[in-house]
């Protein structure tokens, strides 16, 4: 640390870390980005209590079991003294290495986090702020490397790492194929794409199947369309060396989406895929949607499973709501997309530990309204429903009452406000809207021939309706920090960082 002349750096603390910018450098800091970082944190210590008693579990059943008296004392050994129990973390886009450094002074049983990155001035910064932060190398260990190349280099061989991180900026979908390879048997893949104009359709579809093997779907839910994209990516990629993943939580955040799945080797396994990917299908009027699965399982008298395409398809070529065609989004998962029992831990450890995040009022906000979340696949809006019939907005504690005391389950998205995710049918929620539209007219003069609204408003409703206010139409959440407000003028992603017009266009990003 007497190397360093603290003159030459601006300095940056989040968590227990502080990073040194060079004065020269346009430094690349995003605060924002601080939540992304909190909750990596918070996931990755509740997947190593899972992951590490999974191992002890492992150790005490071979112990029970082994009749050799020196692998008895071997194993009493470890399982006394913890040796062994820990896990190791490869960063593989690490830039200034803050994240890592952090991983390394707030993370536990961590036995080592390789901070990777191509650029010889990143592997500098890294190794300067291993230094200022008083770490050793043997804890974190910077390394120069394609990342591509660093996550290959486990193919073939047992050196798996238990944790691999993926936050590139832009698409993580290049790095994908090695990365499921790369993450041992029951690993933590943390996956950050940023690219969500291309995820949600916004612009270029065509660019969106080529990176990310499917369609997006732009209009309603388009960031939980996202999500099950990338997750929909990561299984077909892990399938092809006979792995599974499973969503532990997933995360529509601000201008990103963060994933965080555990892969596992099972044939079995890759072959439930098929019914855990489907296709979406969204009417281009109503906005009505309806799913497919690809494959579905079914089960024998002997308990056998039985593995078959699915039937389909779910709609009619016109849709029943309001006559017009659908769209075709996917393949996307179609699964749910958190782990329930995984967000409690989760939620529970960021309450019993506020002190170390500083971000925590938004981190339970955000994990309370996703395990209050319907798992049922994707969402509509108050907006786009009531924009569809040109009628007042439905009051949100109404139209849940009316779904729940129809004997449905509803709730909202942690993607946006004004969400509504629910198991009830297309055709139970526009009756809703239909005794709601009862008691607030429309104009009708005012709507085009031709609209949704007309053919909708003109079917008397079939379900019975009771706007009684339910006791459960207010979510527990409600009073917690549920979505971002704009916290300063201009806090997007930010532009590439990268110093005063360097020659060779290298960048130092974090």
């Amino acid at each position: 640390m007497d190397d360093i002349d603290i003159s030459l750096y601006n300095t940056v603390t989040e968590g227990k870390a502080t990073i040194l910018f060079p004065k020269t450098n346009e430094v690349f800091y995003n605060p924002i980005q601080e939540f992304n970082r909190d909750m990596s944190i918070a996931a990755i210590r509740t997947w190593s209590d899972m992951f590490l008693q999974e191992k002890r579990d492992r150790l005490e059943k071979k112990l029970a079991s082994t009749k050799s008296e020196k692998e008895r004392q071997r194993l009493t050994e470890i399982l006394d003294t913890n040796t062994g129990l820990n896990f190791n973390v490869l960063e593989a886009l690490a830039a200034t290495g803050l994240r890592s450094i952090r991983y390394a002074k707030e993370i536990p049983n961590l036995r080592q986090v390789v901070a990777n990155d191509l650029l010889d001035d990143a592997v500098e910064s890294i190794r300067r702020n291993i230094i200022y932060n008083g770490l050793d190398e043997g804890l974190v260990r910077p390394n120069k490397g394609d990342a591509m190349r660093v996550v290959y280099d486990t193919v073939g061989t047992h050196q798996k790492y238990d944790v691999v991180d993926l936050d590139p900026y832009g698409s993580a979908a290049p790095f994908i194929d090695g990365a499921v390879q790369a993450v041992s048997d029951g690993g933590l893949l943390c996956v950050t794409c940023t690219d969500l104009a291309i995820l949600t359709g916004s612009m270029h579809p065509e660019t969106c199947f080529g990176k990310y093997n499917g369609m997006p779907l732009k209009k309603t839910f388009p960031h939980e369309m996202a999500l099950r994209l990338v997750l929909q990516m990561l299984q077909t990629s892990a399938g092809r060396y006979r792995r599974y993943i499973v969503p532990m939580v997933t995360c529509s955040i601000d201008f990103y989406l963060r994933v965080f799945v555990r892969v596992y080797t099972s044939p079995n396994g890759v072959k439930e895929a098929a019914s855990k990917i489907g296709l979406i299908y969204e009417c281009t009027g109503c906005h009505s949607f309806a799913t497919q699965p690809l494959g579905q399982v079914e089960f024998k008298e002997n308990g056998v499973k039985r593995h078959s395409p699915g039937f389909g398809p779910p709609v009619n070529t016109a849709c029943d709501h309001c006559g017009n065609p659908h769209h075709v989004g996917g393949p996307a998962w179609i699964a749910p997309l958190h782990d329930k029992n995984f967000v409690g831990k989760m939620l529970q450890h960021v309450m019993d530990n506020e002190q170390n995040y500083g971000t925590h009022k938004r981190m339970k906000g955000m994990l309370s309204v996703i395990q209050e979340e319907v798992e049922d696949p994707c969402y509509w809006t108050i907006q786009r429903i009531c924009g569809t019939l040109h009628c007042n907005g439905i009051p949100m504690l109404d139209l849940f009452s009316a779904i729940l005391n129809a004997g449905y389950r509803v709730s909202s998205s942690h993607c946006g406000p004004q969400t509504i995710k629910t198991n009830a049918p297309p055709i139970v929620v526009w009756d809703i809207l239909r005794e709601f539209v009862k008691k607030h007219p429309v104009v009708m003069a005012n709507i085009d021939e031709d609209s949704p609204a007309r053919m909708i408003l003109a079917k008397e409703p079939t379900t019975a309706v009771d706007f009684t206010r339910h006791p459960n139409a207010k979510p527990e959440s409600r009073n917690t920090v549920r979505y971002q407000q704009n916290p300063a003028p201009n806090w997007g992603p930010k532009a590439r960082a990268g110093k005063k017009r360097k020659a060779d266009g290298s960048t130092i990003e974090d």
